[in-house]
């Protein structure tokens, strides 16, 4: 996601710069991608306005709470699903009662978390644009700041992507749920989207 967000990003003209734990693999994801630069983690938090977290959701809490000084005050992007296979298909590990997104606020108080960009599979992101059947891909976020929205329906718009406001971070449990169900559909081999019609194409009564 890293680079794939990161590199659709970079085409947009946004001043990317990757952090990681292995400073190899994140100079390598930097020149793949034709970004601005790379560090460490702490280079990458203290960067820009805007964070992108794209770890592990297990990881995601513990590694965003070791960067919260330098995360406060910025929009923290949280890409991350939290699943696990079983014989019924992917599971929220969390339960869906404690969304990811709200643990990385609790791990970063002073930061300004989004869930978003969690629904689609990573080679979505590498389209130029992502746009199906005509249409502009919508991406759903949750996000309690307003400045945060702003930022985040910013980098939506700039990879020719549609934003798609679905309420503060509470929420984010709903998007994260939506996750498991279109993995799940996509894994038996079926189409999520034909599941949602529009009310419009429905005959009148």
């Amino acid at each position: 996601m890293a680079a794939a967000l990161g590199g659709a990003w970079t085409v947009a003209g946004h001043d990317v710069v990757i952090g990681g734990r292995n400073q190899g693999r994140a100079e390598q994801t930097a020149r793949r991608i034709g970004a601005a630069g790379h560090g460490s983690l702490v280079n990458a938090a203290g960067h820009g306005d805007v964070i992108l977290v794209a770890v592990p959701a297990a990881e995601a809490p513990q590694l965003v709470g070791s960067l919260a000084g330098s995360l406060a005050g910025r929009t923290v992007i949280d890409c991350t699903n939290s699943l696990v296979p079983t014989s019924d298909g992917p599971m929220l590990n969390t339960g869906g009662t404690t969304p990811v997104a709200r643990q990385l606020a609790g791990a970063a108080p002073d930061a300004h978390v989004v869930k978003a960009f969690n629904l689609c599979h990573v080679s979505i992101w590498t389209l130029r644009p992502p746009t199906f059947e005509g249409v502009p891909l919508a991406v759903p976020y949750c996000a309690d700041h307003a400045e945060a929205a702003a930022a985040t329906e910013t980098l939506i718009s700039s990879i020719g992507c549609t934003p798609a406001p679905c309420g503060g971070l509470e929420r984010a449990a709903y998007l994260e749920a939506t996750a498991a169900l279109a993995i799940g559909l996509w894994w038996a081999g079926q189409q999520p989207r034909t599941a949602f019609p529009l009310p419009a194409e429905a005959p009148p009564r």
